[in-house]
């Protein structure tokens, strides 16, 4: 039985799935390792079994990415951080530090892109998540096993730290995977 990977996304750009689907012809390589499971790359909803390899993009500002992060963590094995806004909160975390009702009145009423919005509507539907005072780190919610930085990290170093961890080896990146310049 092949191991299996499972992705998703929290609050963030995708841009971390981008850079997985950017390894290329290796996404062959890779498919004939592993099988996917639950993420958007498949489009499976749920997981099917235990997953051994979860990896986890995204920050987290609202209560569907503490869900949604907490269901990985307990489902999978070894859950990796990938990207800037997994292992700091990246963009999203530009908000830190400003009261919500201000960043409310600055998207739904005052801003300049809410002329429309003549109603002065700021989205309160129950089903929404609610939105969290911060954005917080993966790792301030679970226990994360591995961090992949960069924004996005470079396919490479996804490549590498996938297949290091299929062959039950320590993910040992390259300082060139790893500088900013």
């Amino acid at each position: 039985m092949k191991p299996k990977i499972a992705t998703t996304s929290l609050a963030g750009c995708f841009g971390c799935h981008m850079s997985i689907l950017d390894i290329d012809e290796k996404i062959l390589d890779l498919a004939d390792l592993v099988e996917f499971d639950k993420s958007p790359i498949t489009d499976i909803k749920k997981f099917t079994r235990p997953i051994d390899i979860g990896l986890i993009e995204g920050g987290c500002c609202n209560s569907e990415n503490i869900e949604t992060l907490k269901e990985f963590r307990k489902n999978c094995k070894i859950l990796v951080a990938v990207g800037e806004c997994a292992l700091m909160g990246g963009v999203p975390a530009m908000r830190n530090g400003i009261e919500i009702e201000e960043c409310f009145d600055e998207a739904y009423l005052s801003g300049p892109t809410v002329k429309l919005n003549h109603e002065k509507i700021v989205p309160d539907d129950p089903e929404l998540p609610k939105i969290l005072p911060r954005v917080y780190s993966c790792n301030e919610i679970v226990e994360i096993d591995y961090f992949l930085p960069g924004c996005p990290p470079r396919a490479d170093l996804i490549w590498e730290a996938l297949t290091a961890l299929l062959q039950g080896r320590e993910i040992e990146p390259s300082y060139e995977s790893l500088k900013f310049d």
